[in-house]
């Protein structure tokens, strides 16, 4: 959340990124969340005062001579007037914290003011999608025809949106998973990343996690990514109260909440491979075709914790590693700038990668990086000391390694050859252990 000082100060700012955000000024209202802090503030000072009223009370009853009727009526009396003031103060503070929670993240100065993807940024492109001398298609008919993807027989045991990896499909996604390791702890690639950015700037390489798939309620709204406005989108477990994550950024993001770190541990850099769940509720009717948009796909994720003023330069090293992993692959791309109008609510700054798809004629989004601010630690209350001496709120990082589905269909278009197989890309074929993937007995549907 924003931090409530910057609110009293910045008013007409924060009015106004509201709107850029297309969030609800009704339930983000500035002027009454600045009402309520008055009030809160006000009565946070009576109740201490009340209290400090009552400990003097109490201290001068102390000898049993002293305690008469008018003195206990009175010591009565105050004690229901703490007892209303911190009833009232209860529910000031649930609205103010309410009203806190619903209060986009400040945008960045370069993030450009739009309603939607389509005024979206784009500011670089690398490679040229590649000219075919036949017809091209798309990842479903090579994927069927290759016998690795299998999305029929997915929707009768499971339902839409689902589908099964066979064969070469699921040694494609494990190398791509095998090259992410290979780049993500190697500190010698991750050097020349970070001194892209600043000369010097640190390579530490990111520890890799397990997390659990599972958040409970609570620690997914301190996050900010479970809210009224969300929850739609979330597979909940109402038995157990629980969520399945999203993300593993959902799990990742509050492995510190409620520390203190200390700077010279940081950066603090971590990557999961994990399933993600979605269940994808504003997108009916786009992407039904193929495996772009499901509801359980495999993802690559890192997170990171730095100093405040590290944090727009890990933002830059992040997209750094995407890159270079994308240059790897030799999958044409563009960075993009995501606008106002698009952005996530906890996200100060974001950056996607649109890769292109050959068998639709543009980019599609594959990557995204979050950098979140000092948003997501404020409600988690994830702290650093610096060695000044000072303690103040870190700065967190996400973002996308590797969509596997997504990039498992960039790979199966952009590599296809005219008699159906597809080329495996250069550096994952040590991993894979062959160079083209071809349609096999072993494959097939084992249908007639």
């Amino acid at each position: 959340m924003l931090d409530i000082k910057y609110i009293r100060e910045n008013a007409e700012k924060v009015k106004q990124n509201v709107l850029n955000r297309r969030v609800d000024p009704k339930k983000a209202d500035v002027d009454e969340l600045l009402l309520i802090d008055t009030r809160k503030t006000k009565l946070q000072r009576e109740i201490e005062d009340m209290r400090a009223l009552r400990n003097k009370f109490s201290e001068s009853l102390k000898n049993e001579k002293d305690r008469t009727p008018e003195k206990i009526a009175e010591g009565k009396k105050i004690k229901e007037s703490i007892e209303l003031a911190e009833k009232e103060f209860s529910a000031v503070e649930t609205r103010w914290q309410e009203l806190m929670y619903a209060m986009p993240n400040i945008s960045a100065d370069d993030v450009p003011t739009g309603k939607d993807d389509t005024e979206n940024l784009p500011i670089k492109k690398w490679g040229e999608p590649k000219k075919f001398d036949f017809q091209v298609r798309d990842h479903v008919d090579l994927g069927e025809s290759l016998g690795i993807i299998d999305i029929e027989t997915a929707g009768k045991v499971t339902g839409s949106r689902f589908n099964y990896l066979k064969g070469d499909a699921v040694l494609l996604q494990n190398a791509l998973y095998q090259f992410a390791i290979s780049v993500l702890t190697n500190e010698k690639i991750l050097k020349e990343i970070a001194d892209e950015v600043e000369n010097g700037y640190n390579p530490k390489t990111f520890i890799p996690v397990a997390p659990p798939l599972l958040i409970n309620p609570e620690t997914y709204t301190r996050i900010g990514r479970l809210s009224p406005e969300t929850e739609i989108e979330r597979y909940a477990l109402p038995r157990d109260n629980q969520y399945l994550i999203g993300s593993a950024e959902h799990t990742l993001a509050p492995m510190h909440m409620d520390q203190t770190l200390r700077e010279n541990d940081l950066p603090l850099r971590y990557f999961a491979f994990t399933p993600a769940f979605r269940r994808e509720a504003g997108s009916y009717g786009k992407d039904v075709r193929g495996i772009l948009r499901q509801h359980q796909f495999d993802k690559v994720e890192m997170e990171s914790f730095t100093t405040p003023e590290n944090g727009l330069k890990e933002q830059k090293f992040i997209v750094g590693i995407q890159e270079y992993i994308m240059q790897a692959l030799k999958l044409p791309y563009q960075v993009v700038l995501i606008c106002t109008g698009d952005i996530g609510t906890p996200d100060y700054r974001q950056i996607d990668i649109e890769t292109w798809v050959p068998a639709q004629n543009k980019y599609r989004e594959t990557h995204s990086s979050d950098y979140v601010s000092d948003y997501q630690a404020r409600r988690l209350q994830t702290r650093v000391k610096l060695n000044d001496g000072k303690t103040v709120i870190v700065h967190m990082n996400d973002a996308t390694v590797l969509a596997m589905g997504r990039i498992l269909i960039t790979i199966l278009e952009n590599y296809q050859n005219p008699d159906g197989s597809v080329t495996v890309p250069e550096v994952l074929r040590e991993y894979v252990g062959k160079d083209k993937i071809s349609p096999s007995l072993a494959q097939s549907k084992g249908k007639e």
